[in-house]
Formats: structure tokens, sequence, C-alpha cells
């Protein structure tokens, strides 16, 4: 996030200064009509030229309301120039008009040309000085043309000619490093503004839960995870949201000891692993940090998963290179005429272990094989058909049924054909296997339909799977069977997230199960 801009808040700061200067230059037109006009002028002594000095007085009050109210706008040196520059002539004027306050109009005349070397480059602000030496050298020498001497030595002409300049240059000096100081401050406090915004944007989308509780028990601040996992509303008190984590944290709050064991807080809302905190220490507010216990447990599963495929690729060549001998040389024995039916028997045993062995390799390695989709134009009726053909010949199905049906000729989808085949096999097994009420033969039916997008329904008329173990159908390496290894579901799933697809385990009324693959249209995008 780029920090702001320093210029608009420098600029208000010195325009503001400006205008103080402008008040103060209407002091000094005040003054300078005061004395000029009020029955107490006498105290400064007759004026030398009452009509000048009347004029200039009148004249210097007028441009000074004038420059006041200007000065909110436009060039800020402009401004600066201009104003002094009417300075310099009313206090040469007003120095020949009233030689007796002279001297008192040049140090108020040395304020201001201070203040306008604030604004302006060092060569402008000793520009500026240079002009007002000049006219107080010039109203010293039109006093002596009109032999009407000013009372003022030369020396303390050059006095103020030498004090004009060193004020210039300290005002200006100062000037520097005043806007440098405001730009640097501006740049700072947009700097930790935004970074408060950032830290504000980045706890606002922690998956962490974070509350902040005060001493009363209201919830001060909660960031949008906070209020998803309490299921309340911001600004309501800790034990209105959640009675039991309130208990808790008054508990920690009296012992100093916090009970983190898993909690809920409804029925709807995941499981919590509250953690407590002041937030500073010796402040009755607290910090509530709510861990959700489902991306914990998601974490640990890929941790897992992860080690597991690191670990099952090094074992891979271990276990297949005894199984392939021992599956080579049981076809050996198998051709052999001098075996016996009670031996042959045994080795169709020992072979059909081997195929089960080697399947339980492949669903492993399966995890650590994360191929990329290759996504082509699928026609899924036509494959349908021959994935069915396919599957009787290589597995005798033995009196099950096995059948296709569509709601029309031809569905178009985007997917890899040879994952959606590797699907379609683990849900047809499952099904086959699993979906077949005692005693009587599997009925599987696959299902082409294009209701809402191209889905394919994988269906048995099995006794259905309990709501407590369907909601864990797809975790890795869970089973009901003694046979199984938990991973054909959580592999299938992966593979269509993969093929920007979806699986999911539907219900069916009157019995039976559905696994239903809801798959990307034929002009979708997909990710190679």
């Amino acid at each position: 996030m780029p920090p702001r801009s320093t210029a608009p808040a420098t600029e208000y700061a010195l325009r503001r200064e400006l205008y103080f200067f402008t008040l103060y230059r209407a002091l000094e037109a005040g003054l300078l009509a005061l004395v000029m006009f009020s029955p107490f002028g006498d105290i400064f002594r007759e004026p030398r030229f009452p009509m000048l000095g009347g004029a200039t007085a009148v004249g210097y009050l007028i441009a000074a309301i004038v420059l006041m109210f200007t000065g909110r706008a436009g060039n800020l040196t402009v401004q600066a120039v201009g104003g002094v520059l009417v300075d310099i002539l009313a206090a040469a004027l007003a120095m020949h008009a009233l030689p007796s306050a002279a001297s008192g109009i040049a140090l108020m005349l040395l304020f201001n040309i201070g203040a306008a070397a604030l604004f302006v480059p060092m060569r402008v602000g000793l520009g500026i000085a240079g002009l007002a030496s000049a006219a107080l050298i010039g109203e010293y020498i039109w006093s002596a043309y009109q032999g009407a001497p000013s009372g003022r030595s030369p020396a303390e002409l050059l006095m103020f000619a030498v004090s004009f300049c060193a004020v210039a240059t300290l005002s200006n000096i100062l000037g520097k490093q005043m806007r440098a100081s405001l730009a640097l401050a501006d740049q700072r406090g947009a700097e930790v503004a935004n970074l408060a915004e950032v830290s504000e944007l980045i706890i606002r989308r922690m998956r962490i839960g974070v509350l902040m509780v005060d001493g009363t028990g209201k919830v001060r601040l909660a960031n949008e995870a906070a209020m998803l996992l309490v299921g309340g509303q911001m600004g309501d008190t800790l034990h209105a949201l959640a009675p039991d984590l309130d208990t808790r944290l008054r508990r920690w709050r009296h012992d100093g000891v916090a009970d983190e064991a898993p909690m809920q807080l409804g029925a709807d809302l995941p499981e919590i692993v509250p953690r407590f905190t002041r937030l500073l220490a010796d402040s009755d507010q607290s910090l509530v940090f709510l861990d959700d216990t489902t991306l914990l447990s998601r974490r640990a599963e890929s941790m897992t998963l992860a080690t597991l495929g690191r670990f099952s690729a090094s074992l891979a060549h271990e276990i297949r290179n005894p199984l392939a001998a021992i599956s080579y040389a049981t076809q050996l024995l198998e051709e052999s005429k001098e075996i016996l039916d009670a031996d042959r028997r045994l080795l169709e045993i020992i072979h059909q272990q081997t195929m089960r062995m080697n399947g339980i390799v492949e669903n492993v390695l399966g995890l650590a094989r994360r191929e990329r989709a290759q996504p082509e134009y699928v026609e899924l009726v036509g494959f349908a058909r021959r994935f069915i053909e396919e599957y009787r010949t290589n597995h005798p199905l033995e009196g099950d049924t096995l059948q296709v049906t569509a709601t029309q000729g031809a569905i178009p989808a985007l997917a890899d054909p040879r994952q959606l085949h590797q699907v379609l096999v683990a849900l047809v097994h499952n099904a086959l296997t699993y979906g077949r009420m005692p005693g009587q033969p599997a009925r599987v039916h696959l299902h082409i339909s294009n209701a809402h997008g191209p889905q394919i329904d994988v269906q048995d008329r099995g006794p259905g799977i309990p709501e407590s173990v369907a909601a864990q159908l797809f975790r890795p390496f869970f089973t009901t069977s003694g046979h199984g290894t938990g991973l054909g579901l959580y592999i299938a799933r992966e593979l269509c997230r993969a093929n920007q697809a979806t699986l999911e385990y539907v219900a069916m009324p009157g019995g039976g199960c559905c696994f239903r693959i809801r798959l990307a249209g034929p002009h979708s995008l997909l990710p190679t």
C-alpha cells in the first residue's frame, strides 16, 4: 500500500502560519492608524507630514485586511512576497511621515521580513532583506534631501540592514527545518495509518477468531472469524454471545489457569479451543483467541498425508517387487499339469490376495501422485457405456447388474478421461461390494443427466449409509470394512477437484445410496 501524499498537510500548516502572519500585519496597520488618528497620538510628537502619514495608515490598513482574506488561497510564495513588499513600502512612508517612531517601525518591519523568509527560498529572503535595507537608506536620503534630518545615524541604518539579512537567513533555515519536520511527521503518520489499516485487515481476515473483551464482559472488537465461530453480533456482551466461553474467561481472570479443552458454542457451530491473554499487563481488557478444531484437524491431516505420500513412494518398489515375483510364480505354477485341484485352489487364493495387495499399494501411491488433470471434451453417455463394457470384461459380475441410462442422447463435459475412469472404477467397485442387500445380487445404475450441468450418478439398491458414517465418508483412512484402506473415496474426490468437479454423497429415499459427480461444462476453462 503506497504512503499518502505529504504535500497537502504541509501546505495546510504553512498556509495557517501565513494566515497568522496576515493577522499580525493587520495588527500593525491598526496600531499605525491608532497613532495617526487617535487623540493619544501626541505622545509620539506631531507627524512631520500628517497628510502622508494619514494616507499611509489608511492604505496600509486596507491592504492588510485584503491580504488577510486573500491569504487562504493562491501561491504561498507570491502571497508572502507581495505582503512583505506592502510592509516595506508602508514602513518607509510611515518612517518618513513620523520620524519620532522610525526606530519602532523598523523593529516591527524586522519581524515581517523574518516571517516572510519562512515561506520563500533563501535568495528571495535575502532579496527582501536587501530591499528593506535599501528602503531605509532611501528614506534617510529623502529626508536629508528635504532638509529635515530624521535624527538617525548611518551606523543605525547599517545595523538595521545587517539585522534584516541575519533574521531573513535564520528564518529561512528554520522554515526549511519546519517544512522538513512537517513532511516527515505527515509521512510517518501516513505510514502508521497504512500499517494500522493493514493490521486491521489481517486481523479481520484471520481464520483464527479474535475477540477483545473489557472488564465488564462487553465485546469491544471482533474479527469475522470470531463472529462466525461464536454466532453473535458485534457489541453484545460475551455472556449473551457465549455463556460457556464467558465462564471460562472469568475463571481464567480469577485463577490465572486457562481451560483449553475443546468446546462447542452451538449445535451448528464447529468445536473451538479458546486461549486467553491480557491486552496490557495492567489492563482489564482481555484478548480471546478461538482456534477452530476443524482447521487444526485439516492441518494435521494434510501433514499426515504428505508424510505418508513421501513414505509410500519410497516403499513402492520394495513392496511391488516381491508382489510381482509372487504373482509371476503363481501364474507359472497354475500352468503346471502336476498341480492337484486342491492345490490349484490355493494358488487362486494366492493370486487373489496378491492382486488385492497390489490394489492397496496403488491406493496408497495415489496419495503421493498428484498428477495434473489434462481436461478435454468428453461425451459422457458414450464414455459411460464404454466404461461398463470394459468393466464387465475385466471384472466378471457373476449375477450382479451394471447398467447406464441418460436423459438425452449426448451430454458433453470437460474432464480428464483417464482420471474420470479411475473415479468411476472406485465408485462402481464400492457399489458392487457394499451396495447389496443380504442374499441378493447387487444392482448398480449409472445415470447421466444435464439438469444443472453435466453429472453422473452412481446408484445402488443396498442398505444405505447411516448419517454418522456419511459425514466421514471422504476422510482418508476412514473405513467400516476390515478389508479396505479408507482411501478410495478420498482419492476419488481429490481427482474430481483436480478436474474442477465435485463428488458428493446423496441419500436416496427408500434405501440405497448415490454418489454424484458434477462436472464442468464443455465451455468451462479448467487449469491444466
